[in-house]
């Protein structure tokens, strides 16, 4: 799009779990990596194989009649197939047996056996197909939150959001583009909890939301076989640019207690992040017992405060360094030599 400048995500070659720990995960920037074994699942994940390995139950799914979910305003529907019906409706582009409209699209979302308390994980939901998937161990067994299997409709773009946890979204089959922007960005993205309310981020409403220009674009495409590394807190858009199977793995970056125990899909704010929202919540009541003139006042004090007491100036200075990248310039990488996202 024209009214934001495109920068690329650096892309690092035979990625080990060493370099990884040494060159990429301190930089807290997103990452695309190559090289990594993943086991047969590249070869082997047709959509054939899919329907007869994969399950022999019902899925949950997204049902939408327009290709771009938005989760805000809820333009989709949940409905259960049995997975190899899903797998084979979610490949056609249009569909001979359908709930809404036969060019409608599928996104499915794995889910724990009860998601009110069992967490996501292919190798208990998806076993026959998790022999088939090798988990990159890029942390430590203790980190380890979820395995999330993802299948996506060709076209369909998913809402702008952050999760809370370091994130390896693995592309096994199919080409995938992914639109992210950094956590300092978030005054720019109009924030309704931990998702964008700009929704097409290609071509934006700039009348409602005319901040959004301020945001910084970085933009990768991802191959079959290949890992996008995102770290928490840093928001990200997808679009299925073919038929796509993937595997999102999740870890804490945090020690355990900073998260909520009770959170299985592992999108709740840390704990004190929480409480914060909370204590500030009730300040903004608060001042609505003010005048205008008051309210104001004070609310900027507020702002100044945690300006000089929460703020980094070290994220600031990482910012100005960013700030001088070219747009579609070489990414930086160590160890491996790494180049700029496609």
């Amino acid at each position: 799009m024209d009214c934001q400048k495109k920068r690329t995500v650096s892309v690092y070659t035979d990625v080990d779990k060493e370099l990884f720990l040494q060159d990429i995960y301190p930089l807290r920037r997103p990452a695309v990596l190559k090289g990594v074994q993943l086991g047969g699942c590249t070869e082997k994940w047709s959509v054939d194989y899919l329907a007869t390995k994969g399950a022999d139950h019902d899925v949950k799914i997204h049902v939408s009649s327009v290709p771009q979910m938005d989760f805000l305003h809820k333009n989709f529907l949940y409905r259960s197939l049995p997975f190899d019906v899903f797998v084979k409706r979610a490949a056609e582009a249009k569909h001979a047996e359908y709930f809404i409209s036969e060019k409608e699209s599928y996104y499915l979302r794995s889910l724990g056996e009860d998601p009110r308390k069992d967490i996501a994980d292919i190798r208990k939901q998806f076993p026959s197909l998790a022999e088939d998937f090798l988990l990159p161990e890029f942390f430590e067994k203790e980190q380890f939150f979820s395995s999330v299997f993802r299948i996506s409709s060709p076209g369909l773009q998913l809402w702008t959001h952050y999760d809370v946890m370091d994130n390896l979204l693995v592309q096994v089959t199919g080409r995938k583009r992914v639109v992210l922007y950094s956590p300092r960005d978030a005054p720019y993205l109009y924030l309704s909890g931990d998702k964008s309310e700009v929704l097409d981020v290609d071509h934006p409403d700039l009348s409602r939301y005319p901040e959004f220009v301020k945001a910084r674009r970085y933009e990768c495409c991802l191959e079959p076989g290949d890992i996008l590394f995102i770290p928490a807190l840093w928001f990200h858009n997808t679009l299925a640019l073919q038929f796509g199977v993937g595997v999102n793995i999740f870890w804490r970056h945090l020690p355990p207690a900073c998260y909520d125990r009770t959170d299985t899909y592992g999108n709740k704010d840390p704990m004190a992040a929480a409480r914060a929202m909370q204590v500030l919540e009730r300040a903004l009541r608060t001042l609505e017992e003010l005048p205008e003139e008051y309210r104001d006042f004070y609310a900027r004090r507020m702002v100044l405060k945690i300006q000089s007491k929460a703020y980094s100036t070290l994220l600031e200075e990482r910012d100005m360094g960013e700030a001088g990248e070219t747009e579609g310039g070489e990414g930086r990488a160590g160890g491996n030599r790494g180049t700029g996202g496609d």
